[in-house]
Order: structure tokens, then sequence, then C-alpha cells
């Protein structure tokens, strides 16, 4: 009974997470294989037996241990598979695990594995490439290590036999499933135990995986083709061929969406009306996604807080959010570092309501007048450039000049990764993280490798530390709260959106509704998609 007690405990912990996104970033490799594919010729290739997609950049990573970005995160999700996952109805779904017990201290987690999974070249799926993949995220140097950690103790994984697993953790955790399986793919262990470094973008060996295609083809700032894998668990991909077209623009991939040269791309809500109904469907779905504006507190401009609180009291978001997304329906409003929907956000924080004199005092106190910074945002988003344009329209009622720094979101993200950078004071950004707040630790946290604000409070620190272990759901919930009062009184962080996606879709492509539309990825398993004409 206490075992039972324990399992539907943790995993209901665990039912709410969803994905990582914590910027874009560039990729050093032009191509993982050789191909005479070219962009020429990618429409050709549709029409017979290929689903193509435009995405708005490259992958900034397609190594699983590291990566993090929308894009990298969608090619990983095609290629690789994890234990498990929440589907697209929020429900929790073993995928290479079958069942899963936990010991009634609940210090140990025991996966039986799926069995007869075979890898994309044709080998065995077996419990050695799970503990491979485990240990080898847990390795410090490599970066993303976090997860794989509790009170600064790592979470040991034994192999019990070809098809079970366990976890032996040294303390119990709340937060322990969310962070063994969120964004956790499994790798081969014989296709990557000699790789050189774990930590880069890109690895050596070409992917091999257990999910529903496999990579032939990566043209930089061109596309990925991505083939069937023919031994795929899920049963034989409905379409032969997937193809990610980069195509920076929204406005050009409107056009190639409305033209057939792709069959589905992401629109704002502006574009739907200048869509061909009879041709393109429409689908709109919640990401739980937080758009915000960031301040680089190691920046001399942005160290006082006093600065900081007065350009929140300055800006505007429903405003801004009204330019960008036209309509309510579109967007939610959040006013602390998680989504509105989430079961530990609260709006019992600093709001900081639009208070024009209030912001003007700060800036006297603080001796920052005719302050002069910049911001920094993605030149092909439409949203992050209306966030910036009026952002700066805003702060230059208290007399501060916002400097617009637009550019490539790669490049950007490439600068804030960058340790102890001042380039920008302000910048533009986005995630989507899951409903378990331990998840967020990654940017708020002092040591989070995510943490582009570059701030650091030992509460903070505190709090998300002892929330991590509290089992008691109250305490653990209240916890969270005083940690997004903590960080709102703070101020580097500018809660913009929540919004929606939608994802536009040429009607010769069924199976969107059974492919699943899930956030990061956009399809849970693009394998269940087809050809319909």
């Amino acid at each position: 009974m206490k075992q039972k007690t324990m399992n539907s405990l943790i995993i209901a912990s665990f039912i709410f997470a969803v994905a990582l996104l914590t910027g874009c970033g560039a990729v050093d490799n032009a191509n993982t294989d050789t191909n005479e594919n070219t962009a020429d010729n990618l429409v050709e290739l549709a029409a017979n037996s290929t689903f193509v997609m435009a995405i708005s950049g490259d992958p900034t990573s397609t190594n699983p241990i590291v990566v993090s970005d929308r894009f990298g995160l969608t090619t990983v999700n095609m290629i690789y598979s994890p234990l498990a996952r929440i589907d697209h109805n929020n429900e929790f779904k073993f995928e290479l695990a079958e069942s899963m017990e936990v010991s009634e201290d609940g210090l140990t987690m025991t996966f039986q594995l799926r069995e007869g999974v075979l890898w994309s070249d044709g080998e065995p799926f077996t419990a050695d490439d799970v503990v491979f993949t485990y240990t080898t995220r847990a390795q410090k140097e490599n970066g993303n290590y976090a997860g794989m950690w509790i009170n600064d103790e790592m979470i040991e994984v034994e192999s019990i036999d070809e098809l079970t697993v366990a976890f032996h953790l040294p303390a119990v955790s709340a937060a322990v499933l969310n962070n063994l399986l969120f964004e956790v793919n499994i790798m081969p262990r014989h296709i990557f135990e000699n790789e050189p470094d774990f930590s880069a973008n890109e690895l050596v060996a070409h992917p091999v995986g257990t999910g529903p295609y496999r990579l032939v083809t990566y043209n930089r700032g061109q596309y990925l083709l991505f083939e069937a894998n023919e031994h795929y668990f899920g049963g034989l991909p409905n379409i032969e061929n997937v193809t990610l077209r980069i195509i920076e623009n929204m406005d050009t991939q409107r056009i190639a969406l409305q033209s057939g040269e792709i069959d589905a791309a992401v629109v704002f809500p502006a574009d739907i009306e200048t869509l061909d109904a009879n041709l393109i469907n429409i689908f709109p779905f919640s990401e739980n996604r937080v758009g915000y504006i960031g301040m680089n507190t190691l920046t001399e401009e942005l160290s006082d807080v006093r600065v900081r609180q007065a350009i929140r009291y300055a800006l505007n978001t429903h405003d801004m959010n009204l330019a960008a997304y036209m309509s309510e329906a579109y967007f939610n409003t959040p006013v602390s570092i998680l989504p509105p929907n989430n079961p530990f956000a609260t709006t019992d924080v600093n709001t900081f309501e639009t208070n024009l004199d209030r912001a003007r005092e700060l800036l006297v106190e603080a001796g920052a007048e005719n302050l002069r910074i910049n911001i920094a945002f993605s030149s092909t988003d439409p949203a992050q450039t209306i966030q910036a344009q009026l952002a700066q329209e805003q702060l230059a009622q208290i007399g501060i000049i916002l400097e617009l720094e637009g550019g490539d979101g790669a490049a950007i993200s490439a600068e804030l990764r960058t340790p102890e950078s001042t380039r920008f004071n302000l910048f533009t950004g986005g995630y989507i993280m899951g409903n378990d707040p331990d998840a967020y630790r990654a940017l708020f946290h002092s040591g989070g490798n995510a943490n582009f604000f570059n701030y650091s409070n030992e509460i903070v620190d505190q709090l998300f530390d002892a929330a991590a272990v509290e089992m008691n759901e109250e305490l653990r919930r209240e916890l969270y709260i005083k940690l997004q009062q903590q960080l709102a009184e703070a101020a580097f962080f500018v809660p913009i959106v929540d919004n929606l996606r939608i994802l536009a879709v040429n009607n010769r492509i069924g199976g969107v509704e059974e492919a699943g539309l899930i956030p990061i990825y956009t399809f849970e398993d693009m394998s269940r998609l087809f050809i319909t004409q």
C-alpha cells in the first residue's frame, strides 16, 4: 500500500511537466551527412512522400544531453525517445519504459523497459543504454546535470538486468520524476560511448535513435531532412520523409504555406484571415509559455534594484500583448515566473501596475536620470519586435533612452550564454518549463545553466532547494509562493505573455490530432501524420 501511495504521489508531481525552452543558438556543423537534395527540389519531394514544416531558425543543438532550444528539441524528439512523457492529453505515458515502481522509503525507483525495441541501426535497446545516458547526463562537466543531483549528491543508476533499471536517490524528492524524465532522451551506448565531449552542441557520431525518424541531411540555414525509421517501436511512420525547412521570416513562411511550397507553419492571429480557409486548417494550442523581457543584473546600469523596479513600473505588458496578439482569446498576461495555469502560480506578488510617477521617483532615488540602455530581440520574431518597440516608447515617458538591438536570435542567445557578458542590458525571451516549479531553477537559481539574468540570491536558492524535497503539497506550494514573491521584488524579470501557439496546416495533411499537438515539439509523434491526397 505504501508503495502504491508513493508511486501515485511522485507521478502526480510529474503529471504536468511538459517541455523546456530557454532560447535559440548557433549550430556549428553545416552537414551531418551527404545528400544531393537541395532546397529547390524539396517541393517535388513533398508532392510525393514528404511532409514539409517551416521552422524559423537552425537548431542550437542536436545533442540530447545539452539541447534546450525549440528547434533542437523538435529534432531530438523525432530521432530519440524518453522513458516516459506527458502526452498531448496531459496524461502520463510510458514509451521506452513500460512500468515503474517506487520503494516504500521513496529512495529507489525501478523501471521495467519495453521489450523488443531496436535502435534505428537495428541493434537492440537495453538497460545499458539507459544507464549510459543518465550517467553521462549526471557529469557536471557536461553542463546539464542538475536533474541528476539531490542535495548536491548524485542519483545512482543501476542496470538490474537487460530490461530493468533502478535509480537510487540520496534523499526523497517531490521533483525527482520530473527531473529524471524532463527532456531526457535515451542514447545508444554503442554509438556514443567514445564521444569526446558531451558538452558540445553537436556530437561527432551520426545520431542513431529509437524515435520515428532518422536524420539524413542537415544543411545549415536551409533544411533538415528525415526519413522513416523502419525499426520504430510505435510502428512504421505513415509519411516516408519529413523536412524541417528553415525560413526565418514569418511573412515568407505564410506565403510558402499559401502557395503549397510547405505544408505547415506557425502563424500569428493577424495572419489567419489572410489564409485560404479552403486550403489551410488552423490549430491553436496552449504551451503554458512565458514570454518575457529580462534584465542583465551584471550591467552597471541595472545593478540597482530601484532602476529595475522603475523600468517595471513604466512597462505596460497588456498593451504589448494586444498589439502583438490582437485579442485576449490568444493570450493571458502572467504576473510571475510561472504561467497563469500553472498549479503553483500565485497572483500574490508585486505586479508593478503601470505607475509613471513612481518610476520617475525611483530613478531619482537611484541617481539614474538620463539613463541610456539597450534591448536585444530577434528581428524576425514579430512579437519580440513589437515588445521591444513598445518598451522603447514606454520607457521614453520616464526619460530612459532605449536603443533597439534587433538581430539574429541564435547570435543573441550565444551572447547571453557567454559568462559575465554585459553586451545587452535588456533582452526578450521565452520559455516552456512544465508545471513542476523545480524545473525553473535552471533560469532563476544562482547556479542555473540558463540564468541569463545573472541574478544570484541566497534566499531564492534556499527556497528552490527546500521546495524540491518537500513532500507535503501545501507546504511545497507555500515555499513556491514565497519564491515567486522574492523574484518579483528583485524586478529583473518582466513577465509579458502566455500566448497560444497557432499551427496552420495544408489540408492535404491528415492525422494532426492523432499526432498530438504539444509544447515545443509541435507534434508528440509525427509518425501519425498522413498524406490525404
